[in-house]
C-alpha cells in the first residue's frame, strides 16, 4: 500500500490547532519545559539500575544456584521493560531531553535489550504513529499469521481461539526481536524506501549484527564462562528475562489500539484518509487507568495513550496534566476519548476483542 494522505481541512481542523494552542498555553503559562523533569531523572537512575545492578551483582557474587541466576533475570526482564517503556520510548520520540545527543543515547538502550533503535524508530514513530490502525501500513497490526488484529486481515481457523493463545505469544515478542523480528523488518523498510530516513541497508545491518552479537555475549556468554555453570542455567535464565519482558511490554502495548471501541480506519479509492490527524489519533486509541499514579509511573505514562499519539514529543511525566486539556477539547467537538478505569478492564477488553476478530468474516479493504 501506498503511504496514504490525511486532510488538513475539515469540520474539526479547528479541533487540531486549538488543542496544540491549549496545551502550548499550559507549558508557558506554568513556566514549565515539554522535557524530562527530576522525577524522570530519578526513575531513569532506577529503571537502569533495575536493570543493571543484578546483573553486576549476580557476576561479582559469583552465583551458582539456578534458582538465584533466574531470579536476577526475572529482576533484568522487570528492569528491561521498564527501561523500554519509561527512558527509551519517549528519548527515540525526541521527547526526553531538548539536547538530541541526549536522546540518540538513551534511544540506544533498546540496544542493550537485544532489539534495534533503529527499526525501533521506522516501525513505531514513522509507521505505528503516523498511520495509526491502518491496515497495511501500522506494523503493529502485523504481528504475524497466527495473530488476527484487524477484520481486514485473512481470518484463519486458528483464530478462532487466538484469545486464549495470544499471551503466551505476546511473552515471545522480545525474544523474536533478538533472533528474526529485527532483519525482517529491515528488508522490508528497504522495500518501502523509509529505511534512508535513517542508515543505509548496510550500515543498518552492520549495526544490528554488532549490538546483537554484544548483547548475547555479554548476557549469555560472559555469566557461563564466569560463573562456571551448566550453559543450560544462563540458557533458561535468559528466556525467563524475556518471557517476562515480552508479556509487559505487550499487555502495555495492545490494549491501546486493539480493544472494542477504536476503530480501524481505511482511506478511500484515492489513498486519502477521512479525518485529520489528531482526530484520527483520537478514534484509534484507548487510554487506561489514568487515575493510578503507580501505574503511571512505572509504565512511563503509556496508560494516557491519546495525549501519547497527540504529542509524542513531549516528556510523559506531563501526560495526566495535558489529558484534562484534551478530554475539555475532544467534548467541546464531540469527539470521542475511550478509556478505560482500570488496567485489568484494558486487557480484559482486549481479549474481547481478540475473540471478536477471531470470529468475524473477512472484510476487504
Amino acid at each position: 500500500m501506498e503511504l496514504v494522505k490525511f486532510p488538513r481541512k475539515g469540520e474539526y481542523a479547528n479541533f487540531a490547532k486549538e488543542l496544540r494552542k491549549s496545551v502550548n498555553a499550559y507549558f508557558k503559562e506554568n513556566n514549565i519545559s515539554k522535557y524530562a523533569n527530576t522525577s524522570m531523572i530519578l526513575k531513569t537512575i532506577f529503571m537502569i539500575s533495575l536493570y543493571v545492578v543484578p546483573y553486576i551483582v549476580m557476576l561479582l557474587a559469583g552465583y551458582t544456584n539456578i534458582w538465584s541466576i533466574i531470579g536476577t533475570y526475572v529482576l533484568m526482564g522487570l528492569g528491561m521493560s521498564g527501561v523500554g517503556l519509561t527512558i527509551m520510548h519517549d528519548a527515540n520520540h525526541g521527547a526526553y531531553s531538548k539536547k538530541k545527543w541526549v536522546n540518540t543515547l538513551l534511544g540506544n538502550l533498546i540496544n542493550i535489550a537485544g532489539g534495534s533503535a533503529i527499526n525501533w524508530r521506522l516501525q513505531h514513530n514513522v509507521l505505528h504513529h503516523s498511520f495509526t490502525n491502518i491496515d497495511g501500513l501500522d506494523q503493529d497490526l502485523n504481528p504475524g499469521k497466527l495473530m488476527r488484529f484487524t477484520p481486514r486481515t485473512k481470518r484463519l481457523k486458528a483464530h478462532n481461539y487466538q484469545h486464549l493463545y495470544a499471551w503466551f505469544l505476546y511473552s515471545l515478542m522480545t525474544i523474536y526481536w533478538v533472533v528474526g523480528k529485527d532483519f525482517k523488518d529491515l528488508a522490508l523498510y528497504k522495500r518501502m524506501d523509509i529505511l534512508k530516513q535513517e542508515a543505509s541497508y548496510r550500515e543498518a545491518i552492520l549495526r544490528i549484527l554488532l549490538t546483537k552479537v554484544l548483547y548475547v555475549f555479554v548476557v549469555v556468554v560472559l555469566p557461563i564462562v564466569l560463573l562456571s555453570v551448566p550453559a543450560w542455567y544462563i540458557l533458561v535464565a535468559f528466556m525467563i528475562k524475556h518471557l517476562v519482558a515480552g508479556l509487559i511490554l505487550s499487555l502495555v502495548f495492545q490494549p491501546a489500539h486493539v480493544v472494542e471501541e477504536t476503530a480501524f480506519p481505511q482511506p478511500n479509492g484515492e489513498n486519502n484518509m477521512e479525518d485529520v490527524v489528531a482526530v484520527h489519533q483520537l478514534k484509534t486509541t484507548n487510554n487506561f487507568g489514568n487515575k493510578s499514579k503507580v501505574l503511571t509511573w512505572l509504565i512511563g505514562g503509556l496508560n494516557f495513550q491519546i495525549e501519547h499519539h497527540l504529542f509524542p514529543n513531549i516528556c510523559h511525566v506531563h501526560y495526566p496534566a495535558l489529558s484534562k486539556i484534551v478530554q475539555e477539547k475532544a467534548k467541546k467537538y464531540g469527539l470521542p476519548y475511550y478509556q478505560q478505569p482500570t488496567f485489568a478492564a484494558a486487557i480484559a477488553d482486549h481479549a474481547r476483542m481478540l475473540k471478536k476478530l477471531g470470529q468475524m468474516d473477512y472484510m476487504p479493504a
